[in-house]
This record gives C-alpha cells, structure tokens and sequence, in this order.
C-alpha cells in the first residue's frame, strides 16, 4: 500500500492544479520545451497509466498516451487533473499492491517492477512535478516535512551519469548541491531542477 507522504504528495499537486485556469495553460514550465498545458497533460496521463498498471493493464500503450488526455486536461484542467490522480490513489490502495507487478513500458519494452518500487517512482515524481507547476504559476510550493524526508532518499537511489542520457529516464543530468540546501533543494538538484528557476514574463500581447 502506498504511504501518507505519498499520499500528501498527490494530494499537494491537486491542490496546486485546482489553481490552474485555462489562460494559464500557455505558461512556460521548469520543463524544458513544456508549457503548462503539456506538464498537466503528462501528469494526468502519468496517474492513469500508474492506475491501470496497478490492475495489471500497465503494458496496454493507450493508457500510456498522452494525446488521450489532452482535450479534457485543455478544457477542465482541475477536474481532468483530479480524475487521475483519485483513481491512481484507489488503485494503489488494493489488497498486497506492494507485491504486485507493475509493467512500466515507457522503462523499456518489457519492463516490470515490483509495487513497493512502482510507487516510489511514482511518489518521487509527484514530488517533483508538484514543484515544476507551483515554479510555473510563480506561487510558493510546500510539503511538509515527514514527505521530503521520505523522498529524498528515494531521489539520492537514482543514478546520475551518462544513463541520464538514455531517452527511457525523464531526468537530466544532477545539479551540484549548495551548501546548507534543504532537502527540497537537494531533491530539485539531484533530479536536473534549478530551484532558482522562475517563469519568464508573458506578453500581453
């Protein structure tokens, strides 16, 4: 079964996306080459997919596409964003989840995990994409500490290297820590976020 913190974590970034207007939907992100519309629309997916791994449906590549989601994120991102992220949490709340399987394809072909690790990827990445859209909004982004103790060490397990080059890990290359950083800092870092990062102005035009 998936933690608390895991579940604050999730339960943060609705809060965040509840935020989201439609008109904010162009704002650039942390993401290199995403606006705001495209981070919400792989993180919708991403629950989805997550879901339908924890029922044994992970290998299925339509619940892996994220044009499946766009329209509904595009029209109602709230509502589309909060849709996936409840259904990913009841499926992670089944009956031995921890020992099941989870066919994660977008690891590589074939690629399966047991579900103790599957929700640390997915908890690690919710942390993260939490930050990516507060940082894109311009708004202060705040978990509690029990979580960032939690998903730090889960971050530091990631390696860092030239397999952050491989197309199959969504990270890039680690950013040196700063003396004294917290452990958002060294999360951010860790995982190729700048925390300093801020959205450029939009014109008006």
């Amino acid at each position: 079964m998936h933690t608390i913190e895991h579940t604050t974590a999730v339960a943060a970034s609705v809060a965040l996306v509840d935020t989201v207007a439609t008109a904010d939907l162009g704002r650039p992100t942390p993401c290199a080459g995403w606006d705001l519309l495209d981070l919400l629309s792989h993180m919708t997916v991403q629950h989805r997919g997550f879901a339908a791994a924890a029922r044994g449906r992970g290998a299925d590549p339509d619940v892996w596409r994220v044009e499946s989601v766009v329209e509904a994120v595009r029209k109602d991102p709230a509502r589309a964003y909060s849709g996936a992220a409840t259904d990913a949490l009841e499926a992670f709340a089944a009956d031995g989840i921890g020992e099941a399987s989870f066919a994660l394809p977008e690891f590589g072909d074939g690629a399966v995990f047991p579900g103790t690790i599957a929700l640390g990827f997915h908890f690690v990445d919710y942390v993260v994409h939490g930050w990516d859209v507060a940082a894109s909004l311009g708004v202060t982004y705040e978990l509690p500490g029990s979580v960032l103790a939690a998903a730090l060490p889960l971050v530091l397990a990631v390696p860092d290297g030239e397999v952050r080059q491989l197309d199959t890990v969504p990270f890039d290359a680690a950013i040196r820590p700063v003396d004294g950083a917290g452990e958002l800092d060294r999360i951010l870092r860790h995982l190729g976020r700048r925390p300093e990062w801020t959205a450029p102005m939009l014109s008006d035009s």
